[in-house]
């Protein structure tokens, strides 16, 4: 069984190579959902786009099955990884971070690793992930599905509001200034003083701004100038 299983996720990661080398190598946020679509754009690729976080359902580190909306009220970073995928491995430290300096700001980091579910806990215990996993192979794929953007690499990181309203998308490796920005614009939606319509033209120029080269050890994001 398992050995059929990688054949599917083996698939799904061949074809997602490209993504994975261009958003995991040299991160930028995702057009889809954050970033104007260019002039040239020929189709408008943000129609399938969820505006609210889908509610699907995959086992926890327990074996219960628990749904992606079970922390009502908390703005959610839903980070999508697997234990194969580099980028994926190297922004979970500041995955734990965030859980740690920004929870009391009502953010709730929870992973879905898209993966085998003896390699995810293994690893999960091996580097102390501290904050909720769900694991799903083919469901864990559909999962991803359900964000409409279709085949994209690892990670991909959803942030949204406390009322569960998508803000943003990241496909790529999150770094700590990418962060910062997100993390203020959901803050500013749950004030009210943005809508997430307003908050992802915010969001666009200020990651378009930055330089793209910025070390992605630059620290734990703190509280930034607002545009």
């Amino acid at each position: 069984m398992k050995a059929i299983t990688y054949v599917a996720v083996a698939a799904v990661a061949a074809a997602a190579g490209f993504a994975i080398f261009r958003y995991g190598v040299q991160p930028r946020v995702a057009s889809a959902v954050v970033a104007p679509a260019a002039p040239e754009t020929p189709a408008d690729t943000t129609r399938d786009v969820p505006t609210v976080l889908p509610d699907f359902a995959l086992l926890d580190r327990e074996g219960a099955k628990r749904s992606v909306r079970s922390w009502p009220g908390k703005s959610m970073i839903v980070n999508f990884w697997a234990t194969w995928c580099a980028p994926c491995r190297r922004e979970i430290p500041l995955l734990r971070e965030l859980q740690k300096t920004r929870a009391g700001e009502g953010f709730q980091v929870v992973g879905v690793a898209v993966d085998f579910r003896e390699d995810v806990l293994k690893y999960a215990t091996e580097i102390g992930i501290d904050y909720p996993l769900l694991i799903g192979e083919q469901d864990g794929m559909e999962a991803v599905s359900s964000f409409g953007l279709g085949s994209m690499g690892f990670p991909f990181t959803v942030f949204t509001d406390n009322k569960q309203r998508i803000v943003a998308t990241h496909l790529g490796e999150l770094t700590p200034p990418q962060a910062l920005v997100l993390l203020n614009a959901v803050n500013r939606v749950n004030s009210g003083e943005l809508t997430p319509d307003s908050a992802r033209v915010v969001v666009a120029k200020q990651l378009q701004a930055m330089d793209p080269h910025e070390d992605h050890d630059a620290g734990t994001p703190q509280e930034s100038p607002r545009t």
